[in-house]
């Protein structure tokens, strides 16, 4: 069997962060995110209830910028605890996070 080459020059490879995302809505009874990360698709990336009102989800990505929302309960919002957003076509605003190298 051939080995393949690596593309990626020693000393490039970029190595995945973990980002923590919290959320606090003390009647929400689900919540997820979507975002570039999950192509907008909020099913695949739900958050975990910590009771209390509390969620979390930790999320590995690579680094680069992300944009993302929030869906309590089937409505999209802007992440309350991010500082950073963009507009997005539909009026609203994104949430924007980070991941560094």
């Amino acid at each position: 069997m051939k080995k393949t080459k690596d593309p990626t020059p020693p000393g490039n490879k970029k190595t995945e962060r973990k980002i923590r995302v919290k959320f606090v809505h003390p009647t929400a009874s689900v919540v997820a995110i979507a975002g570039t990360f999950n192509d907008w698709r909020p099913e695949v990336t739900p958050m975990v209830n910590l009771g209390a009102g509390r969620w979390c989800k930790d999320l590995v990505l690579l680094p680069g910028r992300y944009e993302y929302r929030l869906v309590v309960d089937g409505e999209w919002m802007a992440d309350p605890l991010r500082q950073e957003t963009s507009p997005n076509p539909f009026g609203g605003l994104n949430s924007v996070v980070k991941v560094g190298d």
